[in-house]
């Protein structure tokens, strides 16, 4: 009777949460457990809560006592009298012994025995480490409620561990829901949560999109007074921030009257994770005009928002504040910094932040590393992964894909080295690595390679990733195997939108509009919409099919409808499939239309028109699109930057070109390859190896494109030594495996420079198949130095490779002709006849007064062809005086002297150069672009009007540029 006396007089004394637990766990065990132990949850839920009580949590009165619960008054406290005595050998190290037992707690009644003895007899039961445990095991038991109750009453833990609690316990197997109903379940039976649990349910409704409860738990927090709480405004602000937008976020900050650091934090970390950069560094300017000091977590988040957004300026002068508050020590901040340079392409800069760290972290290493790789620094950022190696920290994963990413843009050959490397050091190459592989891989069209990664895929378990799967999809339909990209698709279990939208991008792009039908209904079906996306594809597939009507249509139906109307993407995948297949023209029509539909082209549609200029070498009009872009600050996106300097390059504005190319500030290797393509169709090959050399020396490693541009520049200007340093170097020095394309400049190099036997002999050993440009360029050789053994026998080659190319038969009628072997012209014309080889007809074009006048050897004549004829036969009997005579070896038809010079006369280039020189004033520069290669006598004749007239003279045949002044070409008479 004196142990029961003391029990009593015990629980009595103890707090209303502990008396609420000490009758759940004791009293309703032993009253409610059924034959089997367990105790059915209806009847062991709170039974002594006073139903009487209101039900509306605001309007009754709290006892605010305790932080956590408050038990009404009504519970029947005569209950409590008889508990069953725990055990006296049980201490509370014992049961915590006990909880880690699976073998000792066979059923959920014992699990609640133990629960309760802790309770009663250890001072220490309001741990983490006992609720984690006691937890853990009632969800092991499937008592989820009881779990809950454990959760929510009685531990004091921080906010932050509130949060993360409430989120791990509601995420897994989805139990937020009945999270949910408990709370609401206990608040309406009268307890009293503190500040900690709502911020706890207010961070989980952030992160899973609950708006109602978020809204409750708002009001209840007004009419608390917790309003004041700077914690639960910072939840708040999360809150708001996620689930309705950041005008929301930011009038709960503004009605905020005391601003902490906590505070501003929160709202500048919104608005960071939403991308609004400039609206971040506006929040901090207000902040530092307030008074309140900003930390490492602030500086860092605005510092990202500089590199983000552009802003070197203001992340210098923010460095600036870093440093006179005496904050450069912190690693956040340093790897912030060196970030921000990265981003702004201050790499040097960079450098010097990583310099002056005294121990720079993982973290710090990985950042620099970074920004060497995806700048296209790939030197240096090897360099520094070899001291990273020899310094006490060690690479990790992520400093592989850094690597991995930085060449996937930049340097497409090294990725399968880069992946062995990995493995050879203990890593195993993750979702990132094998993401970023395959997008490199899908540039080298190395669909073998692919397969390769694909099987390493397979093999580690790494198939169920989406990433991972929309890459290869995306992988085999850029290699052209749309079969092995249905496969991928079919055999992933998990495909979200962007996955369907990859497959449905390629059977659009390759004209499989059918499939694509068929893919559209089953993805309904399945309840995915399409979206926005999934049409522009589509819109896309039809222009570079050419039914560009189609795809207007299709953008004329989207504005007809109520959900998806088409914006500035719909109309760019138009006019970008326009250009990318030659329908210029209507790529530049559709750009109006669009603009009369009342959207603004983007970056990307500037990019795509100027492309068509440059294809048409519109030069106006390219300097039109040219100051388009300054005005809305297009001309610094890098895309834009470099279509700019290929379409002055096309245009014959090389001056300008280059121009625009120093003013890049952040070059990418595109950018470098376009202005050294530029130098050496223009016949410049001393200033195409010079800046190659100058891209080098900056740290961008040459790819394929380089190469190419660099041997073009050796091929136009006869330069056979640097020609063979720069292909032998391509394996040795670059680690790239020559293609057709660098063979066929050596081909021609060698050729044209009078090599003919070496040229036989680099094309009879080259390791790959010769296809038609090789034979081609070895015929135009032959061509030119009148060899006709070798001509005939790659003409051969080439009547078969492309049999309805008339180019090829009219280069060696010419050798025929010149040789006076007329029978054998007659031959190849009528075998030209039989297999269907139609003449391509020749045409010229120039720009005058923003009209394109085209001249053509067949159809309707120009309108002014008799004043441009009588001022041509001016022309040429005032050169004769300086020289001039008819070079009639390029006529392949049978005439004699005089009718020859009359057919020269009619050559498309001389008609559309004469009636430049007609109709535009002294000094303006006269630009003719025309389709095929200018002839001996057309080249002659441009020099000398060139001569005559004081005017520069700008010619684009099929082949290269020529610039005529003075009575010289630029390509000094090697064509």
């Amino acid at each position: 009777m004196e142990r029961r006396r003391q029990e009593k007089d015990r629980a009595l004394k103890l707090t209303p949460y502990y008396r609420y637990y000490y009758y759940y766990f004791f009293s309703s065990f032993h009253l409610f457990s059924d034959c089997n132990g367990r105790i059915p949850m209806e009847k062991i839920s709170p039974l002594h809560l006073n139903t009487s009580l209101p039900q509306n949590p605001f309007t009754h009165k709290r006892n605010t006592s305790n932080p956590i619960i408050h038990v009404p008054r009504g519970v029947a406290d005569t209950s409590m009298e008889t508990p069953p005595s725990p055990s006296p050998s049980l201490g509370f190290s014992t049961h915590l012994h006990a909880l880690n037992d699976p073998i000792k707690l066979n059923f959920p009644y014992s699990c609640k025995k133990i629960h309760a003895q802790i309770i009663k007899t250890s001072n220490n039961w309001n741990s983490t480490q006992t609720a984690q445990r006691l937890i853990n095991l009632y969800i092991q038991s499937d008592d989820f409620r009881s779990a809950a109750m454990v959760l929510f009453t009685g531990f004091e833990r921080d906010p932050l561990s509130w949060s993360r609690w409430v989120e791990e316990f509601g995420i897994e197997e989805g139990r937020f829901s009945g999270l949910v109903e408990i709370f609401r379940e206990l608040h309406r039976k009268g307890n009293f949560f503190n500040g900690r649990v709502l911020i706890a349910f207010l961070k989980a409704c952030a992160s899973m999109i609950h708006s109602q409860l978020g809204v409750e738990i708002h009001s209840y927090v007004i009419k608390s007074g917790f309003d004041s709480d700077v914690y639960l405004k910072s939840a708040l602000l999360e809150f708001y921030g996620n689930c309705f937008g950041l005008d929301y976020a930011h009038q709960i900050f503004d009605e905020t009257p005391v601003r902490n650091t906590l505070l501003w934090n929160k709202v500048i970390a919104l608005n960071s994770g939403n991308g609004s950069w400039l609206k971040v560094l506006k929040l901090f300017r207000e902040m530092q005009f307030s008074g309140v000091r900003a930390d490492g977590s602030t500086l860092a988040k605005v510092l990202q928002a500089c590199g983000r957004g552009g802003a070197f300026k203001e992340g210098k002068q923010i460095h600036g504040y870093v440093i006179r508050s005496l904050q450069m020590s912190r690693s956040l901040i340093c790897n912030s910094l060196i970030s921000m340079y990265s981003k702004s392409f201050k790499l040097e800069m960079a450098r010097m932040v990583f310099d002056s760290m005294d121990s720079p972290s993982l973290v710090s290493w990985n950042s620099m590393i970074s920004g060497y790789a995806l700048n296209g620094i790939l030197d240096k950022a090897w360099k520094l992964f070899d001291e990273m190696e020899l310094s006490e920290t060690k690479p990790d994963i992520v400093t592989w894909n850094s690597l991995v990413s930085g060449h996937s843009i930049h340097g497409h050959d090294k990725i399968p080295q880069i992946l062995r490397k990995m493995q050879v050091a203990g890593l195993k190459p993750n979702s990132s690595s094998i993401a970023s592989a395959l997008q490199a891989i899908s540039e080298m069209s190395s669909v073998e390679l692919g397969k390769e990664i694909h099987g390493y895929v397979l093999r580690n378990g790494i198939r169920c990733d989406k990433y991972v799967g929309t890459s290869l999809i995306d992988m085999y339909i850029k290699s052209g195997c749309l079969t092995n990209a249905r496969l991928v698709f079919d055999n992933m279990k998990d495909r979200n939108i962007f996955t369907w939208n990859s497959l449905i991008s390629g059977y659009a792009y390759n004209g499989l509009f059918d499939e694509v039908m068929k893919l559209l209904n089953r993805m309904e079906k399945e309840g995915i919409k399409p979206n926005l996306v999934t049409w522009n594809s589509l819109i896309a597939g039809y222009a570079m099919r050419g039914l560009s009507k189609q795809a207007l249509e299709l953008i004329h139906q989207l504005k007809k409808t109520s959900t998806l109307h088409p914006n500035v993407v719909s109309w760019t995948a138009l006019i970008s499939g326009c250009s990318r297949i030659g329908n210029y023209i209507e790529a530049l029509d559709f750009c109006i239309k669009m603009q009369q539909g009342g959207i603004k082209p983007n970056s990307t549609t500037i990019a795509s028109l100027l492309r068509a200029c440059a294809a048409l070498a519109l030069l106006q009009k390219g300097r039109e699109l040219h100051c388009y872009a300054i005005r809305n600050d297009f001309d610094e996106n890098i895309i834009v930057a470099t279509a700019l300097v290929d379409m002055y390059c096309k245009s014959c504005s090389l001056h300008i070109a280059h121009s625009v190319f120093r003013k890049i500030k952040r070059k990418n290797l595109a950018s470098w390859n376009s202005m050294i393509m530029g130098f050496s169709v223009h016949g410049l090959g001393k200033e195409a190896m010079s800046l190659f050399s100058e891209m080098c020396e900056s740290g961008f490693h040459p790819d394929g494109i380089s190469l190419t541009a660099i041997l073009s520049g050796c091929r136009h200007s006869g330069f056979v030594g640097e020609g063979w340093k720069y292909f032998d170097s391509m394996r040795t020095e670059f680690g790239i495996t020559p293609t057709l394309k660098h063979y066929a400049c050596m081909v021609d190099l060698l050729g044209r420079s009078g090599y003919l036997d070496e040229a036989w002999d680099f094309l009879q050993s080259m390791p790959l198949e010769p296809d038609a440009s090789l034979w081609g360029a070895l015929l135009g050789a032959c061509r030119l130095h009148k060899n006709l053994e070798l001509a005939e026998i790659a003409a051969q080659y080439l009547f078969e490779l492309e049999p309805h190319n008339s180019g090829n038969y009219l280069l060696l009628m010419n050798l025929y002709a010149t040789e006076n072997r007329w029978q054998d012209v007659e031959n190849l014309k009528d075998i030209m006849s039989i297999r269907g080889a139609k003449s391509r007809s020749g045409w010229s074009w120039i720009q005058v007064k923003n009209k394109v006048h085209v001249f053509t050897v067949e159809g309707k004549p120009h309108p002014d062809i008799g004043e441009i004829y009588f001022e041509l036969y001016h022309l040429i009997s005032e050169i004769k005086n300086l020289g001039y005579v008819p070079d009639t070896n390029c006529i392949v038809q049978n005439i004699d002297e005089e009718e020859k010079e009359k057919t020269l006369l009619s050559h498309t280039e001389k008609l559309a150069i004469t009636y430049g020189l007609i109709n535009t004033g002294n000094g303006v520069p006269i630009r003719v672009i025309k389709n095929t290669r200018v002839c001996n006598d057309c080249h002659m004749v441009a020099k000398y009007m060139s001569q005559i007239s004081g005017r520069e003279i700008f010619l684009r045949d099929g082949v290269r540029f020529h610039h005529f002044s003075g009575g010289r070409c630029s390509c000094n008479d090697y064509w």
